[in-house]
C-alpha cells in the first residue's frame, strides 16, 4: 500500500515513465476535464474552499482520476494513501483506518484512495462506511464500471459521483506537445501524430506510453522522424482501447442494436467495425445478430434469421478477417429489413399469462391416445384434423384449456406480417361466423 504523496523529486527522475513525469503538479496542469474543474465548477470549488467530501470518479482509464486525487491530497497538505482493490482487501483498508487515526490525532487530515472499487466486494466497500460517517478520512473511489451496479448503495449515499470525460482530439494534442519536450530528438511527423492521437482513443496514458515506445524504438533504429510506416513498426498491435467485458462494452452493443433497430445501416455498420476493431469476440457479435433478428424484425422478414444464422456458420467456417463480411452482411441486411417486435412481445405476454394463471388441463380432444384405454377415457375424442376441413382451418374448433381465450400475437402492418395481419383477421371472421 502506498501511503505517500508523489513528490517533485519522484515527478523528475529521467528513469521514470513519461505517463509519471508529465503527472501534474497543480489542477492548471490538468488537461480536460473542464467541466468539473473550470472556474465555478464543484472540484474547482472543492479545491479552492478546502472543504472535500467523499467521493467517487467514474470513468474510462487515463483519464486523471489518480491524479486528481493526488492533487486533493497536496492542496490540503493531507496524508494520501492509495489502495488496489485489486491487490488489497479487509487487511489494507485496517492499515488505512490505522494510519488516518494516527494523522488524525496529529491533526492531520488523510485521503483514502481506492482504485479499481468496484473489485471490492460488499463487505469490503462496508468496512469503509463507520469511518467515512464520522470523518476519519475523506474517501475516494475510482472506477471505470457504473457505480449504481457496482458500489453497494450505503456507500455510494456517502459519496459524490464525477464523471470523468475522454479527453478530445485537441486535448491529447495539447498533451502530444507536453511530451515532445522529453523527447526532444526525435521528430513526428503530422500523419504519424495524428494516427496515435486517434489511436489513445481518448486515454492519456496510453498516449504517452505509445509515445515513449515509440521514441525508444526510434532512438534505438537512428531514426529522427517518425512517419505512419514506422509507427506501425513501432507498435505491434492496435492500442485503441475496449474494455470487454465494462461500461464502453455494453454503450457499444446498445448503439449497434438500437441503430438496426432504428433502420439506420451506416450507423450499425460504424458501431459493429468499432467493436471489431475494438476487440470484441466477433461469435458474441454474431450472437448478438441472431436475437436482433427474433427481436426486433421477426415475421416482418422471417429472412432475416437465416440471415444471421448463416452469417454466424460464416464466420465459424473463415474467421477473422474473412468471417466478419458476413456479420456485416448480417447487420446490414437486419437494419434495412422491415422491423416488427410483435413476436417478441406476444412471448412476453404468454410468459406473463403462464406465470399468473395454474396449470389448467390439456383439453381431451387435445390430447394424445396411443393406447387402448386413453381412447377408452376419451383422449382425443372429438378432434377435428386441420388436414381435413376446408383451407385446413377447423371453424370453431378450440386449442386453448376450458376457459381460457387469450390474444398475444397482434402482427404489425409491416413487411411480412401485413399478409400475416389480413390472414389472421380472414380466419378469425370465419370463425366468429
Amino acid at each position: 500500500m502506498n501511503t505517500d504523496l508523489l513528490t517533485q523529486a519522484e515527478s523528475d527522475d529521467p528513469g521514470a515513465p513519461l505517463a509519471e513525469r508529465l503527472r501534474p503538479r497543480t489542477i492548471d496542469e490538468v488537461i480536460g476535464q473542464s467541466h468539473l474543474l473550470g472556474p465555478g465548477k464543484p472540484l474547482r470549488v472543492a479545491f479552492t474552499s478546502g472543504r472535500l467530501h467523499s467521493m467517487i470518479f467514474w470513468g474510462p482509464p487515463g483519464v486523471g482520476k489518480t491524479t486528481l486525487a493526488r492533487l486533493m491530497a497536496g492542496a490540503l497538505d493531507a496524508r494520501f494513501i492509495a489502495m488496489s482493490a485489486v491487490l488489497g482487501g479487509v487487511k489494507e483498508i485496517r492499515e488505512a483506518v490505522a494510519v488516518a487515526e494516527h494523522e488524525h490525532a496529529h491533526g492531520r487530515r488523510t485521503i483514502v484512495f481506492v482504485d479499481e472499487v468496484h473489485r471490492f466486494n460488499k463487505s469490503q466497500q462496508d468496512a469503509f462506511l463507520p469511518h467515512v460517517e464520522r470523518g476519519l478520512f475523506v474517501f475516494i473511489g475510482a472506477t471505470t464500471e457504473n457505480p449504481s451496479f457496482e458500489v453497494n448503495g450505503a456507500l455510494l449515499s456517502r459519496a459524490r459521483v464525477y464523471v470523468l470525460e475522454s479527453l478530445n482530439a485537441a486535448e491529447l494534442g495539447e498533451l502530444f506537445g507536453r511530451a515532445l519536450r522529453f523527447v526532444p530528438d526525435i521528430v513526428f511527423d503530422a500523419q504519424a501524430r495524428e494516427r496515435m492521437i486517434g489511436w489513445a482513443d481518448g486515454d492519456a496514458r496510453r498516449l504517452l506510453n505509445a509515445i515513449e515506445i515509440t521514441a525508444a524504438a526510434a532512438e534505438a533504429a537512428g531514426v529522427a522522424t517518425v512517419d505512419a510506416a514506422f509507427l506501425d513498426n513501432a507498435l505491434s498491435e492496435n492500442l485503441r482501447r475496449f474494455d470487454k467485458g465494462g461500461e464502453a462494452f455494453h454503450d457499444q452493443i446498445s448503439a449497434l442494436h438500437k441503430s438496426v433497430r432504428g433502420s439506420d445501416a451506416d450507423a450499425s455498420l460504424y458501431w459493429l467495425v468499432r467493436m471489431l476493431d475494438g476487440g470484441a469476440d466477433p461469435r458474441y457479435l454474431a450472437r448478438r445478430i441472431i436475437r436482433m433478428a427474433t427481436e426486433d424484425i421477426g415475421l416482418a422478414d422471417p429472412r432475416a434469421l437465416t440471415m444471421a444464422l448463416n452469417a454466424a456458420d460464416v464466420y465459424e467456417r473463415l474467421g477473422t478477417p474473412e468471417g466478419e463480411l458476413a456479420l456485416a452482411q448480417a447487420v446490414v441486411f437486419m437494419a434495412v429489413a422491415a422491423k416488427s417486435n410483435a413476436v417478441y412481445v406476444a412471448y412476453g405476454k404468454a410468459r406473463s399469462f403462464v406465470s399468473e394463471h395454474g396449470s389448467d388441463p390439456v383439453p381431451m380432444h387435445l390430447r394424445n391416445a396411443p393406447t387402448r384405454l386413453m381412447k377408452g377415457l376419451g383422449y382425443g375424442r372429438g378432434y377435428r384434423y386441420a388436414h381435413d376441413e376446408p383451407d385446413a382451418f377447423a371453424v370453431g374448433e378450440t386449442y386453448f384449456p376450458e376457459g381460457v381465450a387469450e390474444r398475444f400475437y397482434e402482427p404489425t402492418d409491416r413487411g411480412l406480417e401485413k399478409q400475416i395481419a389480413d390472414k389472421l383477421a380472414a380466419l378469425r371472421a370465419r370463425g366468429s361466423d
